[in-house]
């Protein structure tokens, strides 16, 4: 069973990519084979428009993902443009691809709506994420339970040109992350996203993770008062680093009351700085590796290019190119 999966380029990776995406990822890496991760930078052209702020997404997409534990012994890492079969396919499939199933697709929706215009990219992104997918006869795509519209578009997509060309793609499933967490942002507004600037980055300095941290925002109510931690952003945010014992602990420091916010957020920022830091520790190793991050992506693209290239002729063989 081949698991794939995909992370843009657009900035470093946060604390809701972490939590969300990355440490699922990570633990279903199990043999090189069967596990293919890459970097999505095409996809990132989309909204990345600046060459250099581009390569240095990619490369510390790159350093981070193998800082946190994705291992090319046991996975395939590779940058999505350093496979141009991926370019040739998404062509093909855009062939057969309906008009009016782009049209209904969640981003360019959202866009129009808002009024902003969308560029043919958006548009048809669910083409080239559905070639993502089965250029390498993906078995499973993890993703969290709010997102397998992706992979049903891409289903749609495969089933429009198995019904024009007979049978020819693997069908992919989408693989439901059910323990990824959903982490709010530093505002208390919604989730973390570097969009709406309430994130905290995984490997940034520290001093400036902490003052992040003591600004997180919380209510006014006075110490004495109990509070309920269901729900409290801050109280989400410190769980996901501490201990289930220490988590039990807060909370009956919330519903007793007699406390401030600000001793918890002390307390969240020793426990986010111990639980990375022997990743902070392996990316300042690999920095200072650079010709090594070069040769794992370059032998995950050989590895993604060895497969890519089957299923590309087993699809040009069928449509007669």
């Amino acid at each position: 069973m081949r698991i794939l999966s995909g992370i843009q380029p657009t900035g470093r990776f946060h604390w809701g990519n972490y939590f969300g995406a990355i440490r699922q990822y990570i633990a279903l890496q199990n043999g090189q084979d069967t596990a293919f991760y890459f970097i999505a930078n095409l996809h990132a052209l989309t909204t990345v428009r600046n060459k250099n702020e581009l390569e240095q997404n990619t490369l510390d997409a790159a350093l981070d993902l193998l800082a946190l534990g994705l291992n090319p012994n046991q996975a395939t890492l590779f940058v999505q443009s350093d496979v141009p079969e991926i370019s040739e396919l998404c062509w093909i499939l855009m062939t057969t691809t309906p008009m009016g199933l782009l049209e209904r697709c969640h981003a360019y929706k959202d866009k129009k709506a808002k009024g902003l215009t969308a560029d043919a990219g958006l548009f048809t992104y669910p083409v080239l994420m559905a070639a993502d997918i089965l250029l390498y006869d993906s078995d499973l795509v993890p993703v969290g339970d709010d997102q397998d519209q992706h992979i049903e578009v891409c289903r749609d997509i495969a089933g429009s040109f198995n019904h024009t060309f007979g049978e020819t793609f693997v069908m992919p499933k989408a693989y439901i992350v059910k323990d990824s967490a959903r982490v709010p942002g530093l505002d208390g507004g919604g989730k973390m996203s570097k969009s709406y600037n309430n994130a905290v980055e995984v490997f940034e300095p520290l001093n400036v993770q902490k003052k992040k941290i003591m600004g997180i925002t919380t209510d006014s109510r006075p110490m004495e008062e109990p509070k309920e931690p269901d729900g409290d952003h801050l109280f989400t945010l410190y769980s996901l680093f501490a201990s289930a014992e220490q988590s039990k602990t807060l909370a009956e420091t919330y519903r007793r009351g007699g406390f401030g916010y600000g001793t918890v957020k002390k307390e969240l920022v020793l426990l986010a700085e111990q639980f990375f830091s022997e990743a902070r520790a392996r990316r300042d190793e690999l920095t200072s590796k650079p010709e090594y991050v070069r040769e794992v992506l370059a032998e995950g693209a050989r590895t993604a290019r060895r497969k890519g290239s089957e299923v590309l002729r087993r699809v040009k063989d069928a449509c007669g190119l």
